[in-house]
């Protein structure tokens, strides 16, 4: 019986709702400095989150409006987007989802690894520290695209901080929100407990496929809704609950 050694977390829509209240902005105002003719509602940005990365969505957008980017505008779009997103996260525009604050103290006053894994770049995941105090703290190591060739649905990120964290693959669970996190954590080998993204629709034919599916995570306050994997009797996704996960087949 493997024991809950490590939990390994997406940020983008998994820790946070960084992806409509945070990058989507951002890079709206990085559009409209580089007088770039883009406007992405919540509606466009949503089909565009298929497309993993930020950078790829650009460019993808791009060609659909008939333009071919060169490497220095994707890198002023990119470098503006990031101050736009960093004070975004210093004005607490970006919420942390619920019951994320409360697993990440149980799991750590249980002595449990948790690592970042994310196919955005480090700057990001630092903006959205400076923005949430004491979150930081919390997280044994952080593996960003910025780390790997591939981000998800590729594995890279995920068996980058198994090497790194040294546990066996038994014993770490990964929580993700979307098709390409879930497909990532697999293809490393890991469980993975999903708490989706309401515009990644296509996602729910794949929850059978997940250790675990809800809405989020729960508190108290705020109990959560399941929709696939073994029962959970209580209100909210609790320590023990993710340590049983480990025990089914894969």
């Amino acid at each position: 019986m493997a024991s809950l050694q490590a939990v390994f977390w997406d940020v983008d829509g998994t820790l946070a709702d960084t992806e409509m209240d945070g990058h989507r902005p951002a890079f709206n105002a990085a559009f409209a400095e580089l007088k770039l003719p883009f406007l992405w509602d919540e509606d466009l940005y949503a089909q565009l989150l298929a497309i993993p990365g930020g950078l790829r969505r650009v460019q993808h957008y791009a060609g659909t409006q008939g333009m071919d980017l060169n490497e220095r505008q994707l890198r002023e779009i990119r470098d503006r987007k990031r101050v736009h997103y960093r004070q975004r996260a210093l004005d607490g525009a970006i919420r942390i989802r619920p019951g994320v604050h409360r697993l990440l103290a149980e799991l750590h006053d249980h002595g449990i690894d948790q690592w970042i894994v994310t196919s955005s770049g480090r700057a990001s995941v630092d903006a959205l520290f400076g923005g949430q105090q004491g979150l930081n703290r919390m997280f044994a190591g952080i593996v960003t695209a910025d780390d790997v060739s591939q981000g998800k649905p590729a594995p890279d990120g995920y068996e980058e901080a198994h090497r790194r964290s040294g546990l066996p693959v038994d014993c770490i669970l990964a929580i993700e929100d979307s098709e390409a996190g879930l497909q990532a954590a697999q293809a490393a080998g890991l469980h993975c407990l999903l708490t989706p993204s309401p515009w990644d629709a296509g996602l729910t034919q794949l929850f059978g496929q997940a250790s675990a599916v809800f809405d989020h995570l729960g508190d108290d306050a705020r109990p959560m809704r399941q929709f696939a994997g073994p029962p959970c009797a209580e209100t909210k996704v609790t320590v023990e609950y993710l340590s049983s996960l480990l025990d089914q087949r894969r």
